[in-house]
């Protein structure tokens, strides 16, 4: 006598839409995204039409730092590391001992600024210097980020050093005082932070 096929059980999925709904929720809370970082800069506000272009920089109170397409660094005409950029920024935007003795630092005057004088004394010399800086198109985001951050390095350690020397405490502490913001505006008008950014252009370079 032949047995009659039993009809296979039913599985009961009433439960999946749940489940799978749990497991969306957590790989959303313990997934963690890339995101896309950049450098804080403020840009000045557009010139005016009828305003007069400001006058010509003197070539010795801009230090040039050029970026090509391979990545290279020309750091006033001189093929240079990245890893050596901070402190040749340092050296030219410290000076020459505070004179313009040296064709090759950049010109100094003697400050009127009240809250420089408050700190530092009458006639103490600040640096009229520039850094220009300029990528070729082709230039990576990567070492273009590199080049910002070595140079913005190069001011804050300046900072850190002058600090530290006048009021025997580091630049980054005397920030989180807010009882020091004039010696801070102080130390900033000595060393301010004069990075120029020209559009990238066709730079080019060889290997």
């Amino acid at each position: 006598m032949a047995r009659k096929k039993r009809a296979p059980q039913e599985i009961n999925a009433g439960s999946m839409a749940d489940i799978a709904f749990l497991l969306l929720i957590f790989f959303l809370v313990t997934t963690t995204m890339d995101v896309d970082t950049g450098l804080l800069r403020i840009l000045p506000p557009p010139v005016p039409e009828n305003q007069e272009p400001p006058p010509p920089v003197k070539k010795r109170n801009v230090f040039e730092v050029l970026v090509n397409l391979y990545d290279q660094l020309l750091v006033e005409g001189d093929q240079m590391d990245v890893s050596q950029l901070k402190e040749k920024t340092k050296e030219f935007v410290r000076g020459y001992g505070g004179s313009d003795s040296h064709p090759n630092f950049p010109e100094f005057k003697p400050t009127d600024d009240e809250e420089v004088i408050k700190y530092f004394g009458e006639g103490y010399m600040v640096s009229k210097q520039v850094v220009s800086l300029k990528n070729d198109k082709g230039t990576s985001y990567g070492m273009y980020i590199t080049v910002q951050n070595e140079l913005a390095a190069a001011y804050n350690e300046l900072r850190n050093e002058l600090a530290q020397q006048r009021f025997g405490m580091s630049y980054d502490d005397l920030l989180k005082d807010e009882r020091n913001k004039d010696k801070v505006k102080a130390i900033k008008k000595i060393y301010p932070q004069r990075i120029s950014e020209a559009e990238p252009k066709d730079i080019g370079g060889g290997q």
